[in-house]
């Protein structure tokens, strides 16, 4: 490695909790680098996706290398803006990997935010170099001197290496980027010889095929290295080496501590991971540690409206999959809305995310069912097996145990806003630990809660209702931790004694009548009448909890006689009677499929 070169390289990246500045703090750095020009220069310019912009979160990690030109030397600093939601945890902490210093970037006006204590504390495990910053102090309601003081609390700093900047104005910012090359290490090579590189992200391309977003651990990369991805086990012959300015550049090599992209040519799904090693093919190097496939928690069925749009739906999923590993899809057929595919996620963002794009890239009208986490079940013999779907449950008389996975959160709440807190806390079984006085004092004084609860529970409804009770003030941060113990039933809707699996339900056993009840109302109030009478039953363990019927249409088989023998009407009005009777025995529900959307959207 060219010492020289190597102590002239920053790789860093910015933490920031949503709307704190990370994108606007970026556009300030790409100006005062010359990296874009101004005419060109537009908002967020790393959030390349209108989704991104809509919702002000980094979806797709975007890396940019910049010049920066000091009188004794031109540094090359390379800034990755990655995502910072929980559901991205482990792409993120692969990301961090790749970089040795980290942005730290507090909003002034609203202080220290849950998910940026989970950055922070992600960054240190890593040992990078954290650089604490206060932004917009421009602003009329910033809170400076107890933002720091925040900081401090967390990070252990003292205030003197806090900077102030407005990332809008750009105040501070040049004194913020002379920081980072004084503070941030220079990268460094852990052995010499062979190329070895750490696959951080990954995109496709029609005509490239997959290509790899990199960070070169040792040696160096360049077109027509024989390279071998670890993990995937499979080889390839770069076809082109580049870095980000932020649009694609190819350059002839990328030496140690770089970062950039190789292209593959590959074109198939899942080849490409994120926290695989890229080495030489023949290389005794061994693979960088900290290597895991994110398992999905979170499972959803999806389909289209139109059956007609079903072999479309699977064409854009497999091509999702190509940039996105994580996401899983298997097919499936509901006996109401038809083919579709399971899918599993990394949480609800990342469902929603991808049902996003599904409508928008692709153009597919979707109803995506009400979304379930992986439970392991353990049978009478001692076996155990994942279960994804209501439907797949087994009988209760074959389960011996069942296990779901549980959350650790951490929410950041105002004083005033803690008994609201706590109540919504106690209606999801939240087990609450640690309780931490954080901040100032008076009306900007706010508590740290430390708790648990299912997955399930935080699934239903949580965020709502932790927003609507805090009036939008409170913010947390969540990790998956082991799975627990559970005592679950599965609830079935029975429609003329005949099993509708899709409504089926996985609930608390100590909840199932108060949920058996409410889901045979909502199934009264939603399905349209019959010419015969639709028996509704809910059921679990083995009994009825609850029942309800819905009145046969009525039609006037008499209408036409005038006068006459009144015997001729009761014969009517009998063999009528009968029809119906033998209807309700073989007659079969038909379920209307706004009648399934319509069960998934209420929430009363």
């Amino acid at each position: 490695m060219n010492k020289k070169q190597g102590d002239n390289i920053r790789n860093f990246c910015i933490i920031a909790h949503i709307d704190h500045g990370k994108s606007t703090l970026a556009d300030r750095f790409l100006e005062l680098t010359s990296t874009v020009e101004k005419r060109k220069m537009k908002e967020q310019y790393l959030d390349m996706m209108d989704l991104e912009k809509e919702r002000g979160i980094t979806i797709k990690l975007q890396p940019v290398v910049m010049s920066y030109k000091l009188p004794a030397a031109i540094y090359k600093l390379n800034l990755i803006d990655t995502p910072g939601h929980i559901d991205f945890s482990y792409e993120v902490s692969r990301s961090l990997k790749a970089v040795e210093g980290a942005i730290l970037l507090v909003d002034a006006t609203q202080g220290v935010q849950a998910q940026t204590v989970s950055n922070l504390e992600a960054s240190r495990e890593l040992g990078l170099v954290i650089v604490p910053v206060v932004n917009k102090i421009d602003s009329p309601n910033a809170r400076v001197e107890e933002t720091k003081r925040e900081i401090i609390e967390i990070l252990e700093c003292e205030e003197e290496d806090i900077l102030e900047i407005s990332a809008k104005t750009g105040e501070g910012v040049e004194a913020l980027m002379k920081e980072i090359i004084r503070r941030v290490p220079p990268p460094r090579s852990s052995s010499a010889g062979s190329p070895r590189s750490l696959v951080f992200d990954f995109e496709y391309s029609v005509h490239k095929g997959v290509i790899l977003y990199v960070r070169v651990m040792d040696g160096s990369l360049k077109k027509g290295d024989n390279v071998f991805l670890y993990q995937a086990g499979k080889g390839f012959v770069v076809g082109e080496v580049g870095v980000f300015r932020p649009a694609s550049d190819s350059v002839s090599s990328l030496s140690v501590g770089e970062i950039g992209y190789v292209v593959t040519k590959l074109k198939e799904a899942n080849i490409a991971r994120v926290g695989d090693t890229l080495i030489s093919k023949n290389s005794s190097l061994a693979p960088l540690e900290g290597y895991k496939k994110p398992a999905p928690v979170v499972w959803a069925g999806v389909y289209t409206e139109s059956q007609d749009d079903f072999v479309s739906l699977k064409q854009a999923l497999q091509r999702l999959n190509l940039s996105d590993s994580s996401l899983t899809f298997e097919e499936e057929e509901s006996g109401i809305l038809g083919r579709g595919f399971r899918c599993g996620f990394l949480g609800m963002l990342h469902l929603e995310i991808v049902a996003e794009r599904l409508k928008r890239e692709f153009g597919l009208v979707l109803v995506v069912a009400t979304p379930s986490v992986v439970y392991k079940v353990e049978d009478l013999t001692g076996k155990v097996r994942e279960i994804y779907s209501p439907a797949l449950f087994p009988e209760h008389f074959e389960i011996k145990k069942i296990f779901e996975p549980w959350v650790r959160i951490k929410i950041i709440t105002p004083a005033d806003k803690l008994n609201d807190v706590l109540r919504v806390l106690r209606q999801h079984d939240a087990l609450i630990g640690e309780t931490q006085d954080f901040g100032a004092s008076g009306l900007s004084r706010r508590f740290i809660l430390n708790l648990e609860m299912p997955l399930r529970e935080m699934m239903d409804g949580f965020f709502e209702q932790l927003k609507s009770a805090t009036s939008g003030y409170a913010s947390l941060s969540y990790e998956i931790v082991e799975g627990r113990e559970a005592d679950l039933v599965k609830l079935d809707v029975l429609l003329n004694e005949e099993n509708v699996s899709a409504f089926s339900r996985i609930v608390k056993k100590s909840d199932m009548q108060r949920e058996a009840q409410k889901t045979a109302d909502k199934l009264k109030k939603f399905l349209p009448p019959a010419l015969f009478v639709i028996k509704i039953q809910v059921k679990a363990l083995g009994r009825i909890l609850s029942a309800r019927s819905i009145t046969a249409l009525k039609k006037d088989v008499t209408g036409y006689l005038y006068g006459g023998d009144i015997t001729r009407k009761q014969k009517l009005w009998k063999k009528q009677k009968r029809g119906k009777e033998k209807l309700k025995k073989f007659g079969r529900v038909n379920v209307p499929h706004d009648v399934f959307l319509k069960m998934i959207r209420d929430k009363d």
